[in-house]
Formats: structure tokens, sequence, C-alpha cells
């Protein structure tokens, strides 16, 4: 039973990557449903304390598992969430993250497709590589480097969804593809790398905030609780039986494509549509926060994108979603969960920095032996 008190259909459900900060969300707001919810991590970039408070749950399961690894089980739908999503993380064991991508993604199809169960694939407004368009329409190809520090996690997701849709024209699986834009809450990783939580890490401790190239590339932030609701709601999306209904956002989807699909699988940008640059995002942060610190500016790391904004057209039309948490009030909650965590309980998941891989001619970060 959900929170308005609407009875819905019990699921067994299976949350890949559940331990992280989006899949644990994810897993708490399924379990607090009634759902009967199997957790699959191997806490690479997470840990068990993310999903504390659910252990002991009659309806809560935690597995520790690698999906490169096949796993059997009987479920209803499959939430694939797993895989390193910061750039200090993914680039750490690049071989490891495509890995993860595509025998992952493989895995988790083979069991959908053997079960009969809905899949969800957790891609990323990275498959857009660094965009000369803005807002970027799941219509557009993107404009991604194929060779570059950054390929094992864009052309990993990429590589991904295109077994979403093959597995789905091949075998009939039962797929939902959505891009997921900068998202941030409480839950996230201190030592994660990404610019919320460096930003507020940084402020709380008084140290020197440290931003890349001079600020002005630009990104959109989505709180976490508006994104699982998107999350959700379109792995749960009933099939349409009004065809106009799917082909009415052209350009955004292609019509052709359009009329052969009783229903739309994907892919659908989730994000906040809101832009805001990171030097503004830096100091709000500092506002916020109170601190004394100041910003230092660090050379861009390679391929950094420049712009990120989601066009939601469909979302909005779909599934009638759209964020709701303004980036003040949402930070002010990020700032509240920082302020209270306990960074003894946390240790960096690797010693890996933003520019560890930028240098074609790091000879140390070639010589750098990781495990396969």
């Amino acid at each position: 039973m959900t929170t308005n008190g609407e009875v819905k259909e019990f699921k067994r459900i299976l949350v890949t990557g559940g331990a992280g900060f989006l899949g644990s969300a994810i897993c708490r707001r399924l379990v607090a449903e009634g759902h009967d919810v199997v957790c699959l991590d191997n806490f690479f970039t997470s840990q068990k304390t993310n999903v504390s408070d659910l252990v002991g749950k009659p309806n809560f399961e935690l597995v520790r598992h690698d999906v490169t690894m096949p796993f059997f089980i009987e479920c209803d739908q499959i939430y694939n969430m797993a895989c390193p999503a910061s750039p200090v993380h993914y680039q750490f064991n690049p071989v490891k993250t495509m890995k993860t991508s595509v025998l992952g993604m493989m895995n988790m199809l083979g069991l959908a497709k053997r079960v009969k169960a809905r899949i969800l694939q957790a891609s990323t407004s990275e498959v857009y590589g660094d965009p000369n368009i803005t807002p970027q329409p799941e219509s557009y190809w993107g404009h991604v480097n194929c060779t570059g520090v950054r390929s094992c996690y864009d052309e990993g997701k990429r590589a991904a969804e295109t077994l979403c849709f093959d597995y789905h024209r091949q075998n009939d699986v039962d797929v939902r593809v959505i891009r997921i834009f900068n998202t941030y809450g409480p839950g996230m990783h201190p030592y994660d790398g990404r610019v919320v939580s460096n930003f507020i890490v940084q402020a709380l401790n008084g140290q020197d905030i440290t931003i890349y190239g001079d600020g002005s590339q630009s990104r959109s932030f989505c709180f976490v609780d508006d994104l699982v609701e998107g999350i959700i709601r379109f792995m749960n999306q009933a099939r349409h039986h009004n065809r106009a209904e799917l082909i009415k956002w052209e350009p955004n989807v292609q019509l052709e494509e359009a009329l052969h699909q009783d229903e739309y699988i994907g892919p659908m940008n989730l994000g906040n549509p809101h832009e805001f640059t990171i030097r503004q995002l830096a100091e709000k942060t500092i506002a916020l926060t109170k601190s004394k610190s100041k910003l230092i500016e660090m050379p861009l790391p390679h391929d950094d994108p420049k712009q990120r904004r989601p066009d939601i057209t469909i979302a909005r039309e779909l599934i009638k979603w759209e964020p709701n948490v303004q980036l003040e009030e949402g930070l002010k909650k990020t700032i509240d969960y920082f302020s209270k965590v306990d960074m003894r309980t946390f240790k960096k998941p690797t010693q890996h920095d933003a520019h560890m891989n930028s240098n074609d001619d790091d000879k140390d970060a070639k010589k750098r032996k990781v495990t396969k």
C-alpha cells in the first residue's frame, strides 16, 4: 500500500546496485510500498550501511554479488542500477566498468528473458557526450569520444542501451531505458567524487572549493526523490492503445519508430531541465553552509562536457513527471545530511582523482595495476 492508501499489485523486485546512492533510494521506496525486494551489490562504491535501515525487514534481502557473473532468481521486475557512476570511480578500472555495463546488462537481460520480467536499464546523460545542441532530446545521437578516458562509461552505457533494444526486438524482452542526468541528495557517498558532494564536504570542512576550468560549464541537478518517482512511474507505465499519444512528441521521438510500437519503452530523459553553472553551484553551496571557503580553479579534465540539460518533454507527456524540488531546497536537505554523517564510517573506494587518466603521457597511470 502506498502513502496515499492506494493498493498496488505485489511484486518481487530485483535491484542491482541496490546499495548505491540511487539503488538504495529505490529499494527504500519499493520496500515501503510492500514489495518483496532483493538488493544485489558488490559494494565497490557502496556499503552495507546505505541499506542498514532495511536489513531485518521481512520484505528485504541483501545479497553480495557482482553482476558481471550470472545470477538466478524468480522476479517480476529488475531495476539494473549497477555501475560506478562517478568519473573518479569508473576511470579507476575502465575495463571492469565496461564489463559491468555490457556483461552485467547481458546477464540481467538473460534473466529477464528467462523469467519474463520487465527490466529497467539506468542509462545516463553521458551517452550524449559533450553535446553540441541544448537541451538534449532523446533523438539526439550524441557527440562522444569513443577512445577517451571517459569512454569506458559513455560507450559502456551506449552498448547497454543497444543490448536492451536488441533483446526487445529479437526476444520480446520487456525493457525500459532511462537516461539519468545529474542527481544529488541525502544518501550520497561523501567520497563519490561528484560535484555536489565534493562542494558540500569541502565547504563544511572549511576547505577551499575546487572547480575545474573557470566554472562556466553548466549542469542540471535533480533531487533524488524526484528522480526515484520518475523511475518508478516509467517502470510501471502501462501499455498504450492510442498510438496517436506516442507520436505527438515528434521530432523527439521518430514518427516511423513510434508507429511500430504498442508502448514507449525508451529512451527517456529523467533530470531537471533548469540549468546552473558549476560556479553558481559552488557559490550557492558556500552561502548555504555559511562557509569561508574560497574557490580554487583547476584544469578541466579531458572530455568533461561543457553543458548538460535534458529535454524532458517525453517524461512530462507520457508519465506526467517533472521535478518539484528546487536546487536551493534540495541543497539544504543534502547539506543537513552531510553535516550529520559520521565520516569515520566511510572510506574512499579508490585513491583516484579527476585528472589521473587525463594525461595520455602519464607513465604512472599506464603502469598502475588494477584487478580485472
